[in-house]
């Protein structure tokens, strides 16, 4: 294993590898649910695409998701939703699903009935299944292991509102969570392309959570600028467009595996959006999968409870050849070169329309899960970046 360096201090992997807690489960554990599979947010909605039930399928299809390592999310109850959301927000949610409309003042203060958060036929009990998953991965994770939730990563959502197509924020609720069992200080790891902002609004303050975000600079929420550093445990690093893998690889050696080393969490969630790779059409980030891949694969070693979410994704191929290669780095198996007919039928199968045509897949989507990397020179405005953070860290540590 490569040794990390803590701004000039030589760490080897197995000094920040903690020993398994007892009785943690020995395999991970993938949640899901089947609501995911015929629920849409509308005919033209970004979030249009099958994106988990894609993932499922590919895993099963790949041979990589027995059984006994499935679980069935639960929906989280109204009240379980209240520990960072507020009470009159879950009810209007629920009053906006029954009715199927809303009222100008319900939109004005809760932002559902938008274009970005409509209202459609399971507008609570989706949300409600994706935090009930995280809510559950912190039970789950009281005594160590890993799960991933591929259904999670709702990271824009605020306490008495929809925000950014996330109408609760399960990230928060899944933090929460863990730490009602036993897990005091979490690193809270965000590689999507949109800044985390409902999750720095939780914990900006909080001196035993770690908030790491990069994100696209200029790009949709516009918040988490470089400067932006709560009480000091919030590192925002707003990336320029274009950035490839080898701009990635230099920001996870050089920030975000310091970083989470020298806080020694007890827990570590990411947040592994999809939509920073070439191919998604709501970023301008030219990552490939293997630059997920590489993040997931090397902060398993940083805590004894680890839990990976999803987040955005917008391409139905690209973001499931790249969750199901999460799943797959975190089950330690191969990833072929070409996948078999039965996962290539998977894939086939998908469709993606958008208001001006019919999306078609490129060949390797359909063949393949890994794509070629994305190399090419690192930004000057990334170095300057880490620069900059690395003098915060110092003072920090």
């Amino acid at each position: 294993m490569v040794p990390v360096l803590i701004y000039g201090t030589p760490l080897k992997m197995q000094d920040v590898t903690h020993a398994p807690l007892a009785q943690a489960s020995p395999f991970p554990r993938f949640i899901g649910s089947e609501i995911y599979r015929n629920s849409s947010y509308g005919a033209w909605h970004p979030l249009r695409v099958p994106r988990v039930s894609t993932v499922m399928d590919l895993s099963r299809a790949m041979r990589w998701l027995p059984a006994a390592q499935f679980i069935t999310s639960p929906r989280a109850k109204p009240a379980a939703l209240t520990g960072f959301h507020t009470d009159q927000y879950i009810a209007a949610l629920q009053a906006a699903e029954t009715a199927q409309a809303v009222s100008d003042e319900t939109r004005a203060r809760h932002a559902l009935g938008t274009p970005s958060n409509p209202i459609f036929t399971e507008m609570y009990r989706r949300p409600a299944t994706s935090a009930g998953a995280s809510l559950l991965a912190g039970e789950l994770l009281s005594k160590g292991g890993v799960i991933y939730s591929p259904a999670g990563g709702t990271h824009h959502g605020m306490p008495d509102r929809a925000n950014g197509f996330c109408y609760l924020n399960d990230p928060v609720l899944a933090i929460q969570s863990l730490r009602r069992n036993g897990a005091q200080r979490i690193a809270y790891v965000d590689i999507d392309a949109h800044h985390a902002d409902g999750v720095e609004h939780a914990f900006a303050a909080d001196p035993d959570t770690l908030l790491i975000s990069v994100h696209e600079a200029n790009r949709w929420p516009r918040t988490g600028a470089l400067a932006d550093c709560g009480v000091g445990q919030v590192f925002n690093l707003p990336v320029p467009a274009g950035m490839n893998d080898d701009a990635m690889a230099l920001i996870r050696d050089d920030l975000i595996l310091p970083l989470v080393a020298g806080f020694r969490p007890d827990a570590v969630v990411l947040q592994c959006g999809a939509d920073a790779v070439t191919e998604d059409p709501q970023s301008r980030l030219c990552l490939s999968n293997n630059a997920h891949w590489a993040i997931v694969q090397a902060l398993a070693a940083m805590s004894p409870r680890y839990l990976v979410l999803g987040g955005g994704g917008y391409n139905p191929w690209s973001v499931g050849r790249l969750w199901a290669g999460v799943w797959a780095t975190l089950q330690g198996a191969e990833i072929p070169d070409r996948v078999p007919d039965v996962a290539q039928d998977v894939l086939q199968a998908l469709t993606w329309q958008t208001p001006q045509r019919t999306r078609h897949p490129e060949p390797h989507w359909i063949t393949t899960l890994r794509d070629d990397p994305r190399l090419g020179p690192i930004d000057a405005d990334i170095r300057s970046g880490l620069q900059v953070l690395a003098a915060r860290a110092r003072q920090w540590v």
